[in-house]
Formats: structure tokens, sequence, C-alpha cells
């Protein structure tokens, strides 16, 4: 049977059909579908949300060394925070088979950098391979884990966002039964001492040895030959730009497995060609390793160093010229990312942005991050998850030793908080700081697609679950009873009295702003726990004395032409504007 897959639904099938028993990750697109898909194969596979990246893949770890083929997916921000285990995971090598996917997202379409994570193969030394297309996707996971047995390797399988998102045809097979692998205790193995782990380095030689002979083997790095004037290596989406601008005047080396790199294939088709390209998207990393081996090439003399691919831009880099197209006048309005209306983060952002000349703002990685985006502009940092209060401390202790007024407010979500927050904020309490957390706490894990996270409720095969507490959290760490608030962000009268009150410590506060994500789906809980009674607010034409300071809470439904007004079908009625109004102009009514 054949169906329309994405990349992303593609990888999820394929690790079902190869046997796979655990699964975890953290939600991060280009790669959240991966996991969210995996829980329709629930009644074969275990599948999980992780408070973060690095505890996803040692779980996946512990399942392999259990006996399970098992897998742990993530955007590549997410390799960063995974590094620790995956290095040592490559000296002690598997039982059960393991994949470790890695979703870059060349061109930043949602991440903060665009680091090519194919670099991690050879720095760790695991087998990659790079799918191009939603049919290798589904086989390359079955490839891969079959690969990480026969090898004794964790395998990285390596996708890109055009990958993830776009669909094509797959063949779809049966599931292969795999039981678990019988444990046995293998401490030298498995304890990575450091005297065990320099038996383990000569053995890791050994593997690399092996694997590179299969990569010059195998036929997922292919040739397909049409003359001898031009010919082009590639990998994973790129290949598939490379085939359609070249077409039939080129000849092509496709590279499935990347590393470690089939070096004497690639000598061996560089003999057949005049001219030899290579097509690949940010680091010149197949480039690289060719130049290295002395083989003349062209590649980033041309392509771009940075950003996506796409065939126009192949086209232009090596032959000057532009695809034929038709002209369509089109007018378009430039609509930048806002919080949404109704957004629980907008009354938060709102106060801050009212005392911000006063305050540093360190920000962290969430839809909350738009509070740094004009009219709002109170979010003056940000760089990674669970970085906000980290950096907020060591801001707020250099401020402090040269006397400045400025304080630091550190702003960060609910389920990044779970991610790597409570490590940063136990150093604030720890090391006596005194910067103000503001843990954003919207009931969900909202900008990768509303995923459960350990303050939910929820597992991500939908049972009910613990819920952290993040008022118990911070007093185990050692904030003090007394310093923690709980408020509701869209009163903004109650979270100006939270801030002010923060500001006039001298300790560690926390404040935690606890309102729902206006997009979710309202759990019976929510229902009971807040005041969801649908709304909208109108404006009295009347009333309205034009000074548009409704306009600088950025909500998307208000909009100026004489007097203010709010669309009735993108209002949610929170309430934040008619507080701000200043003469009664805008009313608050039900739907």
């Amino acid at each position: 049977m054949k169906k329309i897959l994405t990349g992303n639904e593609a990888v999820a099938r394929g690790a079902y059909e190869g046997g796979l028993l655990f699964a975890s990750a953290y939600p991060g697109t280009p790669s959240t579908e991966i996991l969210e898909n995996m829980a329709n194969y629930r009644q074969d596979v275990y599948c999980e949300w992780a408070p973060n990246e690095k505890v996803a893949l040692e779980a996946a770890i512990g399942a392999s060394i259990a006996g399970a083929r098992s897998m742990a997916c993530m955007k590549h921000v997410g390799v960063n925070v995974a590094a620790d285990p995956l290095f040592t995971f490559a000296y002690t090598g598997v039982t059960g088979g393991c994949v470790l996917v890695s979703a870059d997202d060349p061109g930043m379409h949602s991440s903060q950098n665009e680091q090519d994570n194919r670099n991690y193969a050879s720095a760790a030394r695991v087998l990659m391979l790079e799918p191009a297309d939603s049919q290798e996707s589904k086989d390359f996971v079955k490839l891969g884990l079959e690969l990480s047995e026969k090898f004794d390797t964790p395998v990285l399988l390596r996708t890109t966002t055009r990958v993830c998102h776009s669909k094509g045809l797959v063949e779809l097979e049966d599931r292969v039964t795999k039981e678990l692998i019988p444990y046995e205790h293998k401490i030298r193995k498995y304890v990575a001492t450091p005297g065990n782990g320099k038996v383990l380095r000569v053995q890791l030689e050994k593997r690399l040895e092996e694997m590179t002979a299969f990569s010059n083997s195998t036929d997922i790095n292919c040739e397909e030959l049409a003359g001898d004037e031009i010919g082009v290596i590639s990998s994973g989406v790129s290949f598939v730009y490379a085939k359609e601008v070249f077409g039939e005047t080129a000849s092509y080396l496709k590279l499935g497995m990347t590393f470690p790199m089939p070096m004497e294939k690639i000598k061996e088709f560089a003999k057949k060609v005049k001219k030899l390209y290579v097509v690949e998207e940010m680091d010149p990393y197949i480039e690289s390793h060719l130049k290295m081996a002395g083989i003349p090439c062209i590649g980033k003399e041309c392509i771009p160093a940075y950003g996506e691919l796409n065939p126009d831009i192949v086209r232009k880099a090596f032959f000057g010229t532009a695809a034929e197209s038709v002209s369509v006048p089109l007018k378009a309005t430039i609509r930048p990312p806002v919080l949404c209306a109704g957004c629980p983060h907008r009354g938060l952002f709102y106060v801050l942005s009212k005392k911000q000349k006063k305050l540093m703002i360190t920000g962290d990685i969430g839809c909350y991050t738009l509070g740094s985006a004009p009219p709002l502009s109170a979010m003056h940092t940000c760089f990674c998850m669970g970085g906000s209060i980290s950096a907020g401390h060591g801001a707020a202790k250099v401020l402090n030793r040269a006397g400045s007024d400025l304080r630091v407010v550190s702003v960060i979500g609910d389920s990044t908080f779970f991610h790597t927050g409570i490590n940063s904020l136990m150093d604030v309490a720890y090391n006596k700081g005194n910067n103000i957390t503001i843990v954003a706490d919207n009931r969900i894990t909202a900008m990768t697609g509303h995923q459960e996270n350990p303050g939910t409720g929820f597992t991500l095969m939908g049972e009910p679950a613990v819920e952290a507490d993040i008022p118990a959290i911070c007093r185990a760490i050692g904030i003090k009873t007394e310093n923690i608030t709980v408020v509701n962000p869209l009163k903004l009268d109650e979270m100006e009295a939270a801030v002010d009150a923060a500001l006039a410590r001298t300790e560690p506060s926390v404040i935690i702003t606890k309102w729902p994500c206006i997009l979710k789906k309202f759990s019976d809980q929510d229902r009971k726990d807040f005041d969801l009674k649908p709304r909208k607010c109108v404006v009295d034409a009347e009333e309205c004395k034009k000074c548009k300071m409704c306009m600088k809470t950025g909500c998307p439904a208000i909009t100026f032409d004489g007097t203010s007004q709010i669309s009735a079908d993108s209002c949610t009625g929170c309430g934040v504007c008619r507080q701000v109004c200043k003469f009664g102009a805008i009313k608050e009514v039900e739907r």
C-alpha cells in the first residue's frame, strides 16, 4: 500500500516498521510531528515527551542497553543539549539499535541559528544517514536501526526542514517483530570510566574502519551516470534541487550515508567526469572532505555558505540564469509575527514595557519571545532554552557590583522552565542572586503546536499524569515562599503589583503568570481552574478619544481608522485593551 506522507510522518512510520519499542523527544520545529505521529503506534511502541533533549537521548540509550530498538528526536539545537551523552554513547555502542534524529533548519524558519549538524557525526564518530525525501525518510530509519546493531553504534539521521515537511508517496510495509535482546551486565562496555574508555576508544576506531568499508559499498551511495562533462555530488534535499537544475546534462553521485564519507567511491566518481560540482546547504561538509583528499571540485565558490537552497538559487549559482516564470501582480501586506489576540503573555509584557527603562529583561525560547517585538519591545536578550535565568543571574551580579540601579527580570515559559530553567533558578538561589524570574505558564508547550509537558497533567499518549508544581519546585530549590507569587497576567493591576513587589526585594523572587494559551484545547481542569467564558471587547466610537493607547498592547485584533476598532472575529475578550483605555471607551461583553 502507498500513502502520501510528510518526511516526519515517514520517519515515524519507518520506526514502527523497523521494530522500534521506545521513542522519546522534546518538541521542536521542524522535528515535532515525528513523535506526535509515533503516538499513533502506541499499541506497539512506547513513546513520550521528555523534559529536554538530553533526557530524551539518555532515555533512548537506557532502552537500547535494556535490549530495545529505540529512537530520540529533536531539532538541530536540541543536539547541543544532547551532545554530552551522544559522544560517550559513540564509545560504548549499543545493544538494541538506536537512532538519533536531528532535524536541521536551514534558513532559520523557526530557530535561533542554522547550525549544520552533519558536523556532529564526524565529531562524535557516529554513522550518519541523510534522506532526500519521504520514502527515504521511512527507509533510512529502518536501515539506521539495522546498521546501529550491525556496527554497534548510534546512528544520526539528519533531516532538514524541507524533508521534514514536504510530502511524497511512500510505500508502506508490515512491522518487523523485534523482541528485546536479553539484558546482560556489561560493565566494561557501559561504564565509561577512563580505564574502560581507553579500550572503547580503540574499538571505536575499528568500527569506523568497518563503517567506512560499508559506506564505500552500500547502494544508498549511488551513481547516476550521464556523460563525462559534469559530475554533481550531493546529499539530502540538495540532491533533489541539483537534479532539477542539471537534469540529464550531468552525472550524479548521491550520498545517503555521509559519515563515514565514502571517499573511495567519491574518488572513482571524480575520475569519470571533467568538472565536479558539490551542491549542499550551509557548511561545505562534503566539499571539505573532497578538498582534504585532494579532489578538485567547485562548491561554496558558487553556492551560498548560509541559508536554505532551492532550485532557483542553485541554477543562478552555476548558470547565472533564472527559471522561466509567470509574473502575477500581488499586493501582500507585511505581517510580522505577533502574540496572538488573547495571548496571556500580552498583559505580562505590557506591564514590563512600561518599566523597561529601569530593567534589563532577559528572555527565552517560546511564543513569549515575541514580547521583544514592537510595540511592546519588552525582551532584550534571547539565546537558548533555559538561558534567560542564567544570563539574568550573571547580568545582575555584574550590575550590582557596578552599583547600577538597573534591575534584571528573566522571562521563561513553563515548558522551558522544565527543560533547563530549573537548574538556572537553582543557580540564582544557591549563589544569592537577585534577578526576578517570571515563569509564563500558559499550561502547554504552545510554540511548537500544543504538546504536553510535565506541568500539563497528561502524557504524550494521552494518559493522566502527575502535574509538576512550579511553586513547590521553586521552594524546593531555595526560593522563599513569601517571594513566590502566582498571578493572572490578564489582570494588569495584579500583574503590576507583583512586579513592583519583586522589584522592592533584594532576594531572588519568582512570579508565575498562570493562564492557558487561548488556542489550547481546554481540558476539564482548565475549565474548572479558569474563567474561560467566551467574551469579546467592543469600542464605543463616541467615547474613543483617539489616543491610541490600546494600540500599544500590540494586539492584532485592534486597528485604528479614525477611531480604534476591534475585530469581533479575532477578539477573545482577554480585556487587556479595556484596562489600558483610560476613558472607558472599550467595553467587555459576552459572546
